[in-house]
């Protein structure tokens, strides 16, 4: 099997690593996050600071990486400060996930349990297709998305770079969600969202402008 380093130890991470485990192409060799004070040994695995992380370039060249971290945010500034060849960001998808052969998965993307990517749909670097979400066909989803558990994008649906959509939201086709925007939880997007922007309800509202600071508010 390929190694692997995982960027974070959170929440978000132990999912990853279910799903890396089940997917079973890589074995994890190190994890690399600021609760760490210094480098550790743990079951067969180096844990070790975030800003030693660089390290790893050189004990495992061959090393594939994903940056395990739930913010949308967070894991663009890790990617824009690693200094990690983007071609050696892995793609991870769980066994029960089915996804089209022409769709197309940009690198760092991790895509969980029972989720559905359509055909010709489109998914940028570093996104999280999160637990039974669905994307239809002909869907464009930016860098640094995080579609959540149970959300729906229907057919030629674009999410541009940063933006989040909380659990069971939907979005009806053809509709724009902008950059770094917010859809709430259990949301329907009937019109088109500017960027930075949250928005909620049935139809979805904008509630305020701001969206980076604010994905706690997604469920």
């Amino acid at each position: 099997m390929k190694e692997l380093i995982v960027v974070g130890a959170g929440g978000h991470s132990k999912v990853v690593e279910e799903t890396v485990a089940r997917e079973g192409n890589y074995v994890i060799k190190a994890v690399a996050d600021d609760k760490f004070d210094e480098v550790i040994m743990h079951k067969g695995r180096i844990h070790m600071p975030l800003m030693t992380a660089a390290s790893l370039l050189q004990l495992f060249p061959e090393a594939r990486w994903i940056i395990a971290v739930g913010s949308n945010e967070t894991r663009r500034r890790l990617r824009e400060k690693l200094p990690v060849p983007q071609t050696k960001y892995a793609v991870i998808i769980d066994p029960s996930a089915v996804v089209s052969p022409s769709a197309v998965i940009g690198f760092g993307t991790v895509i969980f349990a029972n989720a559905v990517i359509q055909a010709s749909a489109k998914i940028g670097e570093h996104v999280i297709i999160n637990t039974s979400s669905i994307i239809e066909h002909d869907a464009v989803v930016g860098s640094y998305v995080h579609v959540s558990p149970q959300a729906v994008l229907t057919g030629a649906v674009t999410v541009l770079e940063g933006a989040h959509i909380g659990a069971n939201a939907s979005v009806i086709p053809g509709k724009t969600v902008g950059q770094w925007s917010i859809v709430g939880a259990g949301s329907t997007v009937v019109h088109s969202i500017p960027g930075y922007v949250t928005a909620v309800g049935s139809p979805a509202q904008r509630i305020r402008k701001g969206g980076k600071e604010v994905e706690e508010h997604t469920g």
